[in-house]
């Protein structure tokens, strides 16, 4: 059986397609504040993150852990390995008795070529009460293994939604 042809989203202004990301991804700083909460508390709020930006996903971003509430911060039972970044591990978000699990992660050594996103921690906008980008509330990137942050700005089809398996 041959793979079903991908129709990509033609971006309207102001927007861009994740099709035109670049594979390995791009590491570069967001230009959006970023806000994360859970429990009524709010777990990250940055103008410091960076994006990563790679082909058919929804940027994923990453907080300098200065901005995040690393006491609410639990060490997860997860890890995972990325082609391009390394080693990821995961952390539960604990805000009294809500507990998300791996919620959370940082790849503490990532491999050369993405160091810049040491020190910093990214948010599945899924497994919190919300994640925002300046005051737009972001929607969770399709599936359960991906962390994209899907905004009005950004279009797809993604990564993680039924028949993207083989992309």
């Amino acid at each position: 059986m041959e793979p079903k042809q991908v129709e990509r989203v033609e971006p309207g202004p102001g927007q861009e397609s994740v099709w035109d990301y670049p594979r390995p991804p791009r590491v570069e700083p967001a230009t959006r504040r970023v806000r994360v909460e859970l429990g009524g508390e709010v777990v990250a709020e940055s103008s410091r993150a960076l994006r990563v930006l790679e082909k058919t996903s929804p940027p994923a971003y990453y907080v300098p852990r200065e901005d995040v509430r690393m006491d609410l911060l639990e060490p997860g039972d997860g890890a995972t390995f990325c082609e391009w970044k390394g080693r990821a591990s995961y952390f539960d978000v604990r805000v009294g008795d809500r507990v998300a699990r791996e919620a959370a992660w940082t790849y503490e050594r990532p491999s050369p070529g993405y160091e810049a996103i040491a020190g910093h921690v990214a948010f599945y906008p899924g497994r919190v009460d919300a994640c925002y980008l300046d005051e737009e509330r972001v929607r969770p990137q399709p599936g359960t293994y991906y962390g994209g942050w899907v905004t009005e700005d950004v279009v797809g089809p993604f990564k993680g939604e039924p028949g993207s398996h083989s992309w």
